[in-house]
């Protein structure tokens, strides 16, 4: 099993930037794909992006392609989500997830591909 737990949300004015860190504890945290999801009030939880054990594939929701980029240090048990150019629609409880799964990894944007999950963390873009 691996446990997560993310930091780094915040309050943060539109067009600025937020890192977000996901720390994982438990098993080698290089057996894991990771994703991210965010859910705002109201709303569904919706994929975010996702990435590949080795750090190199890498998996966006349109939404955030060309803002976002995930990455991960396996050395340091950590995963990551930079967020830039921030929008106000971006606001949400962010969650990191993991799977140890390359066959549930295939259906990457689904909740149901995760079997591990963080608390969340909240981030909150004022316009």
């Amino acid at each position: 099993q691996v446990q997560l737990v993310e930091s780094g949300g915040g309050l943060v004015q539109a067009g600025g930037s937020l890192r977000l860190s996901c720390a994982a504890s438990g098993r080698t945290f290089s057996s894991y794909y990771m994703g991210w999801f965010r859910q705002a009030p109201g709303k569904e939880r919706e994929f975010v992006g996702t990435l590949g054990r080795s750090g190199v594939t890498t998996y966006y929701a349109d939404s955030v392609k060309g803002r976002f980029s995930i990455s991960r240090d396996n050395a340091k048990n950590t995963g990551y989500l930079q967020m830039n150019n921030l929008k106000p629609e971006d606001t949400a409880v962010y969650y990191c997830a993991a799977t140890d799964s390359p066959l549930r990894w295939l259906n990457y944007r689904s909740l149901g591909a995760y079997n591990y999950w963080g608390q969340g963390t909240q981030v909150t873009v004022s316009s």
